[in-house]
């Protein structure tokens, strides 16, 4: 594939050529680090999932009635970290696979700081459950 500048492709053409309006070619990046770019997205949707879980069993079993307010925010607090956790995780799998293409530096896992947030959240609201 000829690199080309963006003067010479129309803006439309640009958009599936792999020409950016910057003037950086995407390039496909090495199917090693596509995949484990993959398997990593994969493993924070199955931490979401479990805290979705945990969300449903601490409402459904655990809760025993919508009378028990503690279980309800303990469920809902789960939800809510499973789903920033499964947006943030796709918006990184997005970011770092456009990182690769353009062969510049990994973004920070910003993704780090909303779990570890939500699990102390999390176990704030616990720790209330437990002792109310």
């Amino acid at each position: 594939m000829t690199r080309q500048s963006t003067s010479q492709v129309p803006e439309a053409a640009a958009q599936g050529s792999g020409v950016q309006e910057s003037g950086v070619q995407d390039a496909e990046p090495d199917y090693r680090f596509t995949l484990a770019n993959e398997r990593t997205f994969l493993a924070w949707i199955r931490t979401a999932l479990a805290l979705l879980a945990a969300g449903v069993a601490a409402d459904e079993l655990i809760g025993g009635g919508a009378g028990n307010i503690d279980h309800s925010v303990l469920a809902v607090t789960c939800v809510v970290v499973a789903t920033l956790l499964s947006l943030g995780a796709f918006h990184r799998w997005r970011r770092v696979q456009s990182a690769m293409r353009r062969s510049d530096p990994l973004p920070p896992a910003s993704i780090v700081r909303i779990t570890v947030g939500g699990v102390c959240a999390i176990a704030l609201v616990c720790v209330v459950v437990v002792i109310l």
